[in-house]
């Protein structure tokens, strides 16, 4: 009886030594940011330090994708993994992950399976796709509206200005504005529309540069506006450098933003778009508020001297009569006899 014990319990001991113990992964998951894509397989009780012991083999539905023979030295990728890949140096520390190209990457269960002399084992992972935004969603928001707004306060200087400032500007100025304001507005919904939240993309990179780049035409007609309102001061060349400042920092933003697949440099292209919307809001505060009597002073001066010359004839039309008066009061005095003087 205690012999038949006895068997049993080697057998069962030599039974569980027989199985190579993995690391339990059920799932991994790879982006669009990845340029290559790991399956990991670890396993836990390898005990050779001779890699010629070790046979590893990775399937796909149960097709071979990868073969590592270690007696032999030889690795063999399947045509459709042709960038399959393992590192056999880190097979004896139980690292039988599999690399390849993420255009060879598949969805779907992975099988890896090692063989280390009679001791075999496997585990199944499940490769999956993670969608990963390009911008976050506050950072999408911002991005749309800081243009949208600088565009809405430009249509309200350009309102300001046909309305207070009729006979500062031309037809062919106004037109001009007009037509240019259009463009813009125009350029901006086309690219806010291509801008979708979602993976960096072409379509995207192609949106964000039509929101930012030609915000280049509203400091142009900041300039034009001041120009036809109120002229050039020291207050509006400032307002002007605030906003080429902020389309700089938007450009170098956007080209930052462009070349990587997460930006990590979102903040300084929302930045540069903020101070653009924040000249534009500056510049029809000083119009609607300052412009006007800005102008008004501005045509006093010019005219100051004017309004003294009218003061003086005014003055010598008043005063003209009776200087006349007196004038031939003495002549009549003098031509008097000196005897009706006496008496």
């Amino acid at each position: 009886m205690w012999p038949l014990v006895v068997v049993l319990l080697l057998g069962s001991v030599r039974c569980g030594s027989a199985q190579l113990i993995f690391n339990a992964i059920k799932s991994v998951e790879y982006t669009l940011c990845n340029q290559t894509v790991v399956i990991p397989c670890f396993v836990n009780n390898v005990e050779t330090k001779n890699i010629t012991e070790l046979y590893v083999r990775w399937k796909f539905k149960g097709e071979n994708i990868f073969i590592f023979d270690g007696n032999q030295r030889m690795s063999k990728p399947s045509s459709n993994f042709s960038s399959a890949e393992i590192a056999p140096s880190e097979l004896l520390r139980g690292i039988a992950s599999l690399k390849m190209a993420k255009s060879d990457a598949v969805l779907g269960n992975y099988t890896c399976e090692v063989t280390e002399l009679s001791r075999e084992g496997e585990t199944i992972i499940e490769l999956k796709y993670r969608v990963v935004s390009w911008f976050s969603p506050n950072e999408n928001i911002l991005i749309v509206i800081f243009p949208v707004l600088a565009i809405l306060l430009f249509w309200g200087q350009f309102g300001i200005v046909t309305l207070k400032y009729k006979s500062n500007y031309t037809k062919e100025k106004a037109i001009f504005l007009l037509v240019a304001g259009l463009l813009l507005t125009v350029l901006v919904i086309v690219g806010a529309f291509l801008f979708i939240p979602g993976e960096y993309s072409t379509k995207n990179a192609s949106g964000l540069g039509l929101i930012v780049l030609p915000t280049i035409i509203l400091i142009l007609l900041h300039y034009c506006v001041f120009m036809i309102a109120m002229g050039m001061s020291s207050f509006t060349i400032s307002i002007l450098i605030l906003q080429l400042l902020g389309y700089v920092l938007s450009v170098v933003g956007f080209s930052l933003c462009v070349s990587e697949c997460i930006p990590v440099h979102g903040p300084l292209l929302i930045s540069g778009l903020g101070i653009i919307a924040l000249a534009e809001l500056l510049g029809l505060v000083y119009m609607k508020c300052v412009g006007k009597s800005a102008l008004f002073l501005l045509a006093y001066a010019r005219n100051f001297k004017y309004i003294i010359w009218i003061m003086l004839l005014v003055d010598s039309y008043c005063l003209g009569p009776k200087k006349r008066m007196s004038n031939s009061k003495n002549e009549k005095t003098q031509q008097m006899p000196l005897y009706f003087l006496n008496n």
